[in-house]
C-alpha cells in the first residue's frame, strides 16, 4: 500500500480563530471560518482552503462513485452559456434577477449557468439520433451561479456553489420512471455514506418544470426550508408542496348577507375583537399585483398568506404587493375593508378552506363597514382555488388527517421528472423502432455538493467545534505533539507509520504553540480520531481520543497504530 501523505500543521495554510466572524449567523458559517476551512472573498463568494478542499473533494468522490454505480457518464460542460437555448425554454426571463447575465465585447448575450437542462438537451440532440442510443444518464460536478439578493449563512446560500447535476434521457415515460428511481436510490446511498440525517419529501417543481418532484432535506436549525412530517403515516412534504382537497359544504341555511357597521376595524385583529368572534370566522383578502394586474387572495382570517406559494403559482409573472397609489387609483378598493363580493376587474383566488358553501365575515368595500353571512359560491365566485396559506403545526395530514409536525431543513438534493418540457422547446427527437421520430422524455437531478459540507457541519458539530463523519473528514487521524522535542519526534514518527498503513494524517507539529491551543484546535478542526504524544512519550505511550464521544485511552504506540489501522 502506498503511503498516504502526512500534512504538517506547521506547513498548512489554515489559521484558526478563537472568535466567531462578526457577520456569521449560523453554526456552519462560524465553524468553517474559525477552523480554517473557508474564507470569504466577497458577499456570497467563498474560497476553499486546504482542509475545506479535502472535505469538499471527499463529498465529490462519494457522489461520483454512486453516480458511476448507476451507469451515469460524467461530462464537463461550460459554465458560460449562450442566451438562445434559455430563451427557447423561457427560462431567460423566468429566472428573473437571480440569473447572472452578461455580454461579450460584440454585444452577444450570455449567462452563468444556474442549471444545465438546455445545454444537456442540445448535447444529446447532437449525439443521439436513434432509440438505440437511449436511455442515457449524463452528469457533471460543476460550479453554478445564482445572483442572490441577500447572500447569507456562509456557503449555505452563496452566489457561487458546487453542484452535481445529472440528466436522464428516455424514449418512454416508463423509462423515465426507472431513471428517476435509480437516482432516488443513488441519492439515498450518497447521503447515508456522507453520514447525513435526511428526509425525502414531496416538493414543487418551480422554474424547472415537469411533474413529479422530491427533495432530500437535512433537518437543521439553519435550514431555509420548512417541511411537514406526519407522525402517523409516511406523508412528508415541503410545506410549499402541501395541497388540500376542495370540500364544498351546504350553505343553503345561511341567512342573507348583511352589512354591519364596524368603525376603526381595518385589521383582522381589530375586527374579531370588535365583533367578539374568532379570527377564523373572518375572511382575509390580500391584494397583490401580478404583472401589474390586481389579484385578490382570500384565506381564513386566522391564517397567513404564503407569498412563496402565490409567486410559485403565477410564475414566471412578477408578483408584488399593492401600494397606496394603487388604492388611490381604484376607488372601489377600500384599504382594510376589501370583500370579494362586488369586486370588479379583479381576479379572485382563494385557499381551498374558502370552499363553496362556507360563510364568512368580510369587508363590505366601504370604509368602516363589513358584511356578515357572505357565502362562497352564493355571494361571490372564486376564479381559482390555490393552496396559499402558510402551513401550521397541527394542520391535518392530507393523507390521514393526523396533525402534522413542522421542522426546518437544508435542501441537499432535488430530483425531477421533467417530462418533455425541454425536449419540446429544443425539438429533441430520436428515430423510434418504427422509423418515426419519438420525442425524448427527461429527468433532472441535483445534489448541492458544497451545501452538503455546510449541512454536515450543522448536523455534526458540538460545542467544541466540527466533528466530521469518517468518510468526509480531511484526515483519518489528527496527531498532536503536546510538548517539546521528544513529543514532536514521537508524533512525527507515529504519523509516518500511520501514513505507511494507508491512513490520512494531520499532525500538529507547530513549534511555540501551547498544548492547550493544540488540543482546542484539534477539537475545532474535527478529525474523528485524535492521537496525542504527551507526558508518557518517553515510555512509548500515547493517548487515543474519539472526537465524537470524548472517550480516551492510553496505549502503547504499536497498539494505537494497530487500532487505527484496523
Amino acid at each position: 500500500m502506498a503511503n498516504a501523505p502526512v500534512q504538517r500543521m506547521s506547513q498548512l495554510m489554515a489559521k484558526t480563530l478563537r472568535d466567531d466572524p462578526a457577520d456569521a449567523e449560523v453554526l456552519s458559517h462560524k465553524l468553517l471560518v474559525r477552523a480554517g476551512y473557508v474564507r470569504r472573498t466577497a458577499a456570497g463568494i467563498w474560497s476553499w482552503l486546504p482542509l475545506g478542499k479535502k472535505v469538499l473533494a471527499n463529498v465529490e468522490r462519494i457522489v461520483r462513485e454512486e453516480m458511476d454505480a448507476i451507469g451515469a457518464q460524467e461530462v464537463s460542460l461550460p459554465a458560460l452559456l449562450p442566451r438562445e437555448p434559455y430563451e427557447a425554454t423561457g427560462r431567460w426571463d423566468e429566472y428573473g434577477a437571480e440569473l447572472f447575465r452578461l455580454q461579450d465585447r460584440k454585444g452577444g448575450d450570455y449567462l452563468l449557468g444556474p442549471t444545465h437542462e438546455e445545454i444537456f438537451t442540445l448535447l444529446v440532440k447532437d449525439q443521439c439520433s436513434s432509440y438505440k442510443d437511449l436511455p442515457v444518464i449524463l452528469y457533471q460536478i460543476q460550479t453554478k451561479f445564482r445572483d442572490e439578493a441577500r447572500p447569507r449563512a456562509g456557503i449555505l446560500r452563496g452566489r457561487e456553489f458546487l453542484m452535481k447535476d445529472s440528466y436522464s434521457f428516455d424514449t418512454e415515460d416508463e423509462g423515465l420512471a426507472q431513471s428517476y428511481a435509480l437516482h432516488r436510490e443513488a441519492y439515498r446511498r450518497v447521503f447515508e455514506r456522507l453520514g447525513l440525517d435526511y428526509r425525502i419529501v414531496a416538493a414543487t417543481a418551480g422554474a424547472m418544470g415537469g411533474s413529479k418532484s422530491e427533495e432530500f432535506l437535512a433537518p437543521a436549525e439553519a435550514g431555509e426550508d420548512t417541511f411537514a412530517d406526519c407522525p402517523n403515516c409516511d406523508f412528508a412534504a415541503n410545506t410549499e408542496a402541501i395541497s388540500y382537497e376542495l370540500k364544498p359544504v351546504d350553505g343553503s341555511a345561511v341567512a342573507a348577507a348583511e352589512e354591519i357597521p364596524t368603525p376603526d376595524t381595518p385589521t383582522i385583529e381589530t375586527l374579531a375583537a370588535s365583533l367578539g368572534v374568532p379570527a377564523s370566522a373572518t375572511l382575509k383578502n390580500l391584494l397583490v399585483k401580478v404583472d401589474g394586474e390586481i389579484v385578490a387572495v382570500g384565506v381564513p382570517g386566522d391564517r397567513e398568506v404564503d407569498m412563496g406559494k402565490v409567486e410559485e403559482h403565477f410564475a414566471p409573472a412578477t408578483v408584488e404587493m399593492v401600494t397606496e397609489s394603487d388604492f388611490a387609483e381604484r376607488a372601489d378598493l377600500v384599504r382594510g375593508y376589501v370583500g370579494p363580493q362586488g369586486l370588479e376587474k379583479v381576479k379572485y383566488i382563494a385557499d381551498p378552506r374558502v370552499a363553496p358553501g362556507t360563510a364568512w365575515i368580510t369587508g363590505a368595500n366601504k370604509e368602516g363597514m363589513h358584511t356578515k353571512n357572505v357565502v362562497a359560491g352564493r355571494d361571490f365566485e372564486v376564479d381559482e382555488y390555490v393552496d396559499v396559506v402558510v402551513v401550521q403545526e397541527g394542520d391535518p395530514c392530507p393523507k390521514c388527517g393526523t396533525g402534522l409536525t413542522l421542522d426546518r431543513a437544508i435542501e441537499i438534493g432535488h430530483i425531477f421528472q421533467l417530462g418533455r418540457k425541454y425536449a419540446d422547446a429544443l425539438k429533441l427527437d430520436v428515430l423510434g423502432q418504427n422509423g418515426k421520430p419519438v420525442r425524448v422524455t427527461m429527468g433532472s437531478y441535483g445534489i448541492g455538493v458544497s451545501r452538503a459540507v455546510a449541512a454536515l457541519a450543522e448536523q455534526s458539530a458540538d460545542d467544541k467545534g466540527l466533528c466530521w463523519p469518517a468518510e468526509v473528514a480531511p484526515a483519518d487521524v489528527h496527531v498532536v505533539a503536546a510538548g517539546k522535542a521528544l513529543q514532536t519526534e514521537l508524533a512525527l514518527e507515529v504519523s509516518d507509520k500511520l501514513a505507511a498503513a494507508g491512513l490520512r494524517v494531520l499532525v500538529d507539529d507547530r513549534a511555540g504553540v501551547s498544548p492547550g491551543v493544540k488540543f482546542t484546535d484539534a477539537e475545532l478542526i474535527g478529525v474523528p480520531k485524535i492521537l496525542v504524544a504527551g507526558r508518557r512519550s518517553a515510555e512509548g505511550v500515547v493517548e487515543l481520543k474519539d472526537r465524537r464521544t470524548g472517550e480516551r485511552e492510553e496505549l502503547p504506540v504499536a497498539e494505537a497504530i494497530a487500532r487505527l489501522s484496523a
